[in-house]
């Protein structure tokens, strides 16, 4: 196949713009839950630590 009918064609085709839609939400979400979870970590370990200690009876 030539390149330029390969290009063309992959260019006409959506599917492949559908991929790189659902590329770049899946990054976007990754993005979001890191940054939660960069933000409220502390305070999540902190609550763990908290109710360790209140069952371990310390």
């Amino acid at each position: 196949m030539d390149i330029k009918k390969f290009f063309r064609k992959f260019i006409q085709e959506e599917e492949g713009a559908t991929a790189v839609e659902y590329a770049v939400m899946i990054v976007l979400i990754i993005v979001v839950c890191l940054g939660v979870i960069t933000l409220l970590g502390g305070e999540v370990r902190d609550a763990f630590n908290t109710v360790a200690t209140t069952l371990s009876g310390r």
